[in-house]
């Protein structure tokens, strides 16, 4: 029995320890809509993964409590004990751990801060989660088939279908959601979206800062040209002209290192590039 009392606790432990992890990331990742849209990963786990990381994580925690509790049970009624051995529910310690418990239900309920501050910055990552990685142009479209998805947005399929054809995404139907053709190129939903756009549709006015912005060497090509409203497969077109070509999901130093540039030398062509759109 003391052996598995063991095995209980430390599994209770280890579990919200990692529930801890879980919880963490899911507080910070970008909205549904956009992780979807976006293909978003972290430590190569999609949102959804990570979600269901937390869920069976939790069900074990829960599992390992409710035993912990059951073979600890002695103990814990101890607890709800008086000084003369009375048996009493409500002692001072649980009142205050029931009180603490409602204090939290109900102050985040009201959106009582500190408590509403928690859950804003929680709104703050995901905000920001959004304009970096850009939004669907509706709920769960990287679920909609081509064909769907092409009449929502006004946009000829046939063109379309050409278009990704010529930017390499071969579609095997038009009954293909976008979120499968992502896949199969191991892209994202929002760069396939990208290629089916045609050029009078898409922002060319746009250009990059003189100077490289902190860290845009490790976001990928589509993200720059989203942020700062660049036409992709224009830009995609360009760089193959100049004999630099890359792919959409590459991010900006992995392009550099492939053609033995520096990271700074292919933020100058690429800014060239998009001066001259």
């Amino acid at each position: 029995m003391k052996k598995l009392r063991k095995f209980i606790s430390l599994t209770a432990m280890t579990s919200a320890g990692f529930l801890l992890i879980t919880s963490a990331i899911l507080y910070i990742v970008p909205a549904g809509r956009v992780a979807y849209w976006a293909d978003w990963h972290l430590w190569g786990l999609t949102k959804t993964q990570w979600t269901n990381l937390h869920i069976n994580l939790g069900v074990l925690f829960l599992v390992a409590i409710g035993l912990h509790t059951y073979l600890n049970w002695g103990p814990i009624v101890s607890y709800l004990k008086t000084r003369a051995k009375d048996l009493r529910v409500f002692t001072l310690h649980f009142n205050l751990a029931l009180g603490l418990s409602l204090l939290v239900m109900v102050g985040t309920y009201l959106e009582i801060p500190p408590l509403s501050t928690i859950i804003q910055i929680g709104e703050g990552f995901k905000d920001r989660g959004a304009e970096k990685y850009g939004e669907p142009p509706y709920g769960h479209a990287e679920l909609s088939t081509l064909k769907t998805f092409s009449q929502k947005m006004a946009l000829d399929l046939n063109d379309s279908i050409q278009r990704l054809e010529q930017a390499g995404y071969a579609v095997e139907s038009e009954n293909m959601t976008l979120e499968a053709l992502a896949k199969k190129y191991e892209t994202s939903p929002q760069v396939i979206y990208l290629a089916m756009k045609p050029e009078d549709e898409t922002k060319i006015s746009g250009t990059l800062p003189e100077n490289p912005p902190p860290g845009i060497g490790r976001r990928t090509l589509a993200d720059v040209c989203q942020e700062f409203d660049l036409n992709i497969p224009a830009i995609l077109r360009r760089l193959e002209q100049a004999g630099t070509p890359g792919s959409a999901d590459m991010p900006l130093k992995e392009i550099a290192e492939k053609h033995g540039m520096g990271p700074l030398d292919f933020y100058g062509l690429l800014k060239t590039i998009a001066d001259d759109l």
